[in-house]
């Protein structure tokens, strides 16, 4: 999983959300801070309002929580999500000694990123490659 602090940079980046079951989330409060989410169609669900998308807590009866705005939540994407953002960018992923590298072409050259987990390792790659985007 990536860390709390690159998926807030992911999403200042750019990176829209549009929930589906099995993903990861957090409500980003600071007493919530530790808490990880999961999409479920049996206890969290996405619904789509006019107004926006909310999270629906479905029989939750310990929450004093029905549902809460898709914009207080921060996506925490999976190895495999992150990898299919990347797209056609992507070139390759190994191990190396202190953790994993991702390698993306971007502006024409290829451009190793490196980190302790792999889906941190995709994280920082689509990062740069969402903020090579805005430029």
């Amino acid at each position: 999983m990536i860390s709390t602090g690159l998926a807030r940079r992911l999403r200042d980046a750019g990176l829209a959300w549009a929930p589906r079951s099995g993903d990861r989330f957090h409500i980003d409060r600071h007493e919530l801070d530790a808490d990880v989410f999961t999409v479920s169609e049996l206890t969290i669900e996405a619904h789509d309002y006019p107004s926006g998308t909310v999270l629906g807590f479905n029989g939750t009866t310990e929450w004093a929580l029905d549902s809460v705005d898709l914009g207080d939540t921060l996506w925490l994407p999976h190895e495999d999500q992150l990898r299919d953002l990347l797209r056609s960018a992507f070139r390759s992923l190994e191990a190396v000694d202190d953790g994993y590298r991702v390698t993306i072409q971007l502006d024409g050259d290829l451009t190793p990123f490196e980190s302790v987990s792999a889906p941190e390792a995709y994280g920082l790659a689509l990062l740069a490659l969402l903020e090579g985007l805005r430029s």
